[in-house]
């Protein structure tokens, strides 16, 4: 198996491959969020934030994307904020983090399967924009309902 990248699931410890340049196949059927799909690139960010992304919000949420060429091993891209503004304690910028990063990684797979339909890429940012902590829940349903609207924004540009 060279050329390809193993990953196990933390629930049932079963392998799942990513698609390497060199290889047009891609499995992605488990509920993880791996390192690649975390946006880190300083250049990808600048061109998220630089003006040309749609955004919308489901309050507590606030969602920034871009559609972009899948010339990427992973198909979406995602970046989380909390500010430091609101929430002046670490300890609560990371739970909400941890939150957020919970709910993508449970209800991705409609906009991953939707996305490898059409062989594109997208880059997110999910921005919390509330001053008081909320639970996992309740941002779990918004973050499904950002989800669904940005399958259907999506769906309407083909």
């Amino acid at each position: 198996m060279k050329g390809r990248r193993i990953c196990f699931s933390q629930q049932n410890l079963r392998p799942f491959l990513f698609k390497d340049k060199r290889n047009e196949t891609m499995i992605t059927e488990k509920n993880t969020l791996c390192k690649e799909e975390l946006l880190n690139s300083k250049k990808s960010i600048e061109m998220l934030f630089s003006g040309n992304a749609k955004s919308f919000s489901a309050f507590p949420l606030r969602v920034v994307f871009m559609p972009v060429n899948a010339d990427r091993n992973i198909p979406t891209a995602i970046l989380i904020s909390v500010p430091k503004k609101r929430f002046k304690r670490a300890v609560k910028r990371n739970r909400i983090k941890r939150q957020i990063r919970e709910a993508y990684r449970k209800n991705k797979h409609c906009l991953l399967q939707l996305l490898q339909e059409q062989q594109n890429g997208l880059l997110m940012a999910f921005i919390f924009m509330d001053n008081e902590l909320h639970p996992s829940s309740e941002i779990e349903n918004k973050l499904k309902e950002l989800l669904d609207r940005i399958s259907e924004r999506i769906k309407r540009t083909e």
